[in-house]
C-alpha cells in the first residue's frame, strides 16, 4: 500500500502533466481557429472551381489533355498527407488503415507530414518525395508538390494519381479520405464525389443542361482548359492540406482537453485517497496517545 509521501508525488507529478496538457490544449486551439477559418474559406472557391472545369470539360473529349487522359495501367502514386507531431488522436492511425484498404500494394508515395512516412519506411513502402509545409498552409508551399506529382503523372510514369488526407468535418468529427487526383474526371449522379467534403462537390449532370453556365471562350477553349486543370490540380492539393491541418488541430485540442480532464480526474482520485490515508495515521496516532495515557493512571 502507498504510504502519504508517495501519494504527494504522484500528485505533484499528476498536476505537472495536467499542466502541460492544459498549455497544450490552449495552443492548439488557436491554430485550430486559424485552420478551420482558412479550410471554410476555401471550399467556396474549390467548389466553383471544379464546375468551371467540368463544365469546359463536358465540351472536350479526354484526348484534348493528358491530365484528362484514362489509361489502363495499375501503377499509382499517392500523395498522403499527415501531422508532422503527434498528440492528436486516432487520426493518422485511421488515414493509414483507409490507406491499405483503398490503394495498391505495389503504390508509391509522396508524403507531406512526418508520422506516415517514418510509419511507412518501417514497413518498407517505397516513399519517392517527402515535402514539408508550413502552418498554417501557404499556396505557394503546395505549388511544388502539385507540380511534382502532375509531372510524375504527365512523365507516364503511373496511371493514377490519388490523394489521401483527413477531411475536416467538425471539431469532433475528422474523416480519412483517399479520392483520385489525377486523370481529372466528375462524377455521375449517385455516384461517390471525389473532394465531397472538401468542395462540397456537385455532379456533372445536374450542370450540363443549366442555360445560365454558359460561356465565352478567350483566346480558345483549348487554352483555357490547358490554363485551368494544372490550377485546379494545384488547389485542390492546397485544399486537401489545409483541410489536413484543420483536422489536425481540431483533434489535438480535443485530445489534450480529454487528458487535462483525466488527470483533474485522477488528482481528485489521488487527493481522497491520501486524505483518508492521513485521517487513518492520525486516528492511529490519537488511539495510541489515548491508550499510553490509561496505562499510566
Amino acid at each position: 500500500m502507498a504510504n502519504l509521501r508517495d501519494i504527494r508525488r504522484r500528485i505533484k507529478s499528476v498536476k505537472n502533466t495536467a499542466q502541460i496538457t492544459r498549455a497544450m490544449q490552449l495552443v492548439a486551439a488557436a491554430k485550430m481557429k486559424k485552420a478551420q477559418d482558412q479550410a471554410l474559406a476555401g471550399r467556396e472557391y474549390a467548389l466553383q472551381l471544379t464546375q468551371v472545369l467540368f463544365d469546359i470539360r463536358n465540351n472536350f473529349s479526354e484526348e484534348s489533355h493528358a491530365l484528362l487522359e484514362r489509361r489502363e495501367g495499375n501503377r499509382e502514386l499517392v500523395l498522403v498527407v499527415s501531422t508532422d507531431k503527434g498528440l492528436c488522436g486516432p487520426i493518422n492511425t485511421n488515414l493509414a488503415r483507409k490507406l491499405k484498404l483503398m490503394t495498391s500494394p505495389d503504390a508509391h508515395f509522396v508524403t507531406v507530414g512526418r508520422k506516415l512516412r517514418t510509419m511507412g519506411e518501417k514497413l518498407g513502402i517505397k516513399i519517392i518525395a517527402d515535402f514539408t509545409v508550413r502552418d498554417p498552409v501557404p499556396f505557394s508551399q503546395t505549388r511544388p508538390i502539385a507540380k511534382f506529382i502532375t509531372q510524375q503523372f504527365l512523365d507516364n510514369n503511373y496511371d493514377k494519381v490519388s490523394i489521401a488526407f483527413t477531411s475536416f468535418v467538425n471539431t469532433l468529427r475528422q474523416e480519412p479520405e483517399v479520392v483520385t487526383l489525377l486523370p481529372i474526371e466528375g462524377q455521375k449522379k449517385g455516384e461517390p464525389r471525389a473532394f465531397e467534403t472538401v468542395g462540397k462537390g456537385f455532379s456533372v449532370e445536374e450542370h450540363s443542361k443549366d442555360p445560365v453556365r454558359d460561356y465565352t471562350f478567350e483566346p480558345n477553349p483549348s487554352e483555357v482548359l490547358a490554363a485551368i486543370l494544372p490550377l485546379y490540380v494545384n488547389y485542390e492539393v492546397f485544399q486537401a492540406i489545409s483541410e489536413a491541418r484543420a483536422s489536425e488541430h481540431s483533434a489535438r485540442m480535443v485530445a489534450m482537453k480529454a487528458a487535462t480532464d483525466n488527470a483533474k480526474k485522477f488528482i481528485k482520485e489521488l487527493t481522497l485517497e491520501y486524505n483518508k490515508l492521513r485521517q487513518g495515521a492520525i486516528t492511529a496516532e490519537l488511539l495510541e496517545i489515548t491508550t499510553a495515557m490509561k496505562a499510566m493512571e
